[in-house]
């Protein structure tokens, strides 16, 4: 009997960031799948910031060896919204997030 691999990350205390992504009315949403390597923090804002998601919706972060999660979207918007005033745009994936958690650019 083939074991599915698990979704455990194997060091003891790395945080996971993982992105509810929005693909449309038909499409629904779903929890984007990721590489281990990018789901640390300084990668999920670069993808964010390079449109890899068509429309994020919620970003959470845990960390299993700690024994927590919880919703990053807030800190990681304003984290955004810094990013893109300093850039002089806002890609067009993020603007549904950014006026979702109630932060204007530009």
């Amino acid at each position: 009997m083939r074991v599915a691999p698990s979704i455990v990350p194997p060091s003891d205390a790395i945080d996971v960031y993982l992105v509810l992504d929005e693909f449309g009315h038909r499409l629904g949403r779903a929890w984007r799948e990721t590489d281990e390597g990018d789901a640390d923090r300084a990668t999920l804002l670069r993808h964010l910031m390079e449109g890899q998601y068509s429309n994020p919706v919620r970003i959470v972060c845990f960390n299993t060896a700690e024994g927590w999660s919880r919703d990053v979207s807030e800190e990681i918007v304003a984290e955004l919204s810094q990013r893109c005033a300093a850039r002089g745009e806002v890609p067009p994936p993020l603007e549904g997030l950014l006026n979702r958690h109630g932060q204007r650019v530009l």
